[in-house]
């Protein structure tokens, strides 16, 4: 029987390409998505990855009801996780204070934040209890910077980044590995759907998502406690962002991401 993967977030971009090569290696894959189109994702993952099922699972997970419908889900198969891709996230763009909406902002703490804790307290306990198991969590290249302008977005992949590195310490002697992927902007729906369109960073040179999941894959594999995905100027900017105060980094952060920034 073929080892079972989770993926979150899976019905495009990254969360997609890292269930496509999960797929290709030979796991089952529940995927999960909260828009509809998470069941012509599976049918075609399923399709093009002869001998694996692909379980599409719809629910909101910035919500508790969702985040437990989808363990309710996997542990209805009766299968190990033998792979946790937490990959589910969102975005706001704009002026905190003057341009976005507390919902808003609350969600992506939600979806971001919250859901990642409560999936990985329900799942990555059980891997534990059975001494193995890998977990992906994706972060971001913006974790590495305050982020004016997407500040909470920053913030989130900033505690992700924090939690995953935590929770691997706590994990490294029961068998189960905690792999964190970085990003940096991709070709995905991220900056439509954050209302950054009109942004430098939105604008500027993406990275190929199957690229990056596939880095995100080969670390996890191996065990690694972290990837910088993409191109070198995400490693670049990693480094930077170890050595470079805040309040600098803040400052460069803001001329990517400032609405209007497009056109500067």
């Amino acid at each position: 029987m073929n080892a079972l993967a989770v993926v979150t977030g899976a019905s495009s971009g990254i969360g997609y390409e890292l269930a496509k090569v999960l797929a290709d290696n030979g796991f089952d894959v529940v995927v999960a998505a909260e828009d509809e189109r998470i069941t012509d994702t599976a049918a075609q993952l399923s399709l093009r990855s002869g001998g694996v099922h692909v379980e599409p699972v719809r629910a909101d997970l910035s919500t508790f009801e969702g985040v437990e419908s989808l363990v309710s889900r996997v542990r209805a198969l009766g299968r190990p996780v033998e792979v946790l891709a937490v990959n589910a996230g969102v975005g706001v763009g704009g002026d905190f204070v003057r341009d976005t909406s507390l919902d808003d902002n609350l969600e992506v703490v939600d979806l971001n934040v919250r859901s990642a804790v409560h999936l990985s307290h329900r799942l990555v306990g059980d891997m534990a209890a059975r001494g193995q198991g890998k977990v992906l969590y994706t972060s971001s290249i913006a974790a590495t910077a305050p982020g004016p302008f997407h500040s909470v977005y920053a913030a989130s992949k900033a505690f992700l980044a924090s939690f995953a590195q935590g929770l691997r310490e706590e994990l490294r002697d029961t068998g189960v590995t905690v792999t964190t992927l970085m990003p940096g902007p991709t070709d995905t729906e991220f900056f439509d759907r954050a209302g950054m369109q009109d942004t430098k960073v939105a604008t500027g040179d993406k990275d190929d998502p199957a690229e990056v999941a596939q880095q995100g894959f080969d670390a996890l594999m191996k065990g690694d406690d972290h990837v910088v995905a993409g191109s070198v100027r995400n490693k670049v900017q990693a480094v930077a962002g170890r050595v470079a105060p805040d309040p600098v980094k803040a400052k460069v952060m803001r001329s990517m991401t400032e609405p209007g920034s497009a056109d500067s």
